[in-house]
């Protein structure tokens, strides 16, 4: 028996369980839910997966999913 995990991994260095499998360049919340363009505002927090990691031992398969904060200019693009 294998155990799949996702991870997300915060610019801050926090860790939480990711809801689903995330891809490169793909905008979350803040809980890492995956959002769709348009955004409603710029006033959010989103974030973009920038690298993605695997970590594979016996039983084990960890998948971490690195974020970095989308700033209010970058933002623009998705409203």
């Amino acid at each position: 028996m294998t155990i799949y995990s996702h991870i997300l991994v915060y610019p801050e260095g926090d860790v939480q369980n990711a809801p689903s499998p995330l891809r490169i360049n793909q905008i979350v919340d803040l809980n890492g839910i995956p959002l769709s363009p348009p955004l409603p505002t710029v006033r959010m927090i989103v974030y973009r997966v920038y690298k993605i990691t695997a970590d594979e031992s016996r039983g084990e398969h960890m998948t971490r999913y690195h974020l970095e904060l989308v700033n209010r200019e970058e933002m623009l693009d998705y409203v």
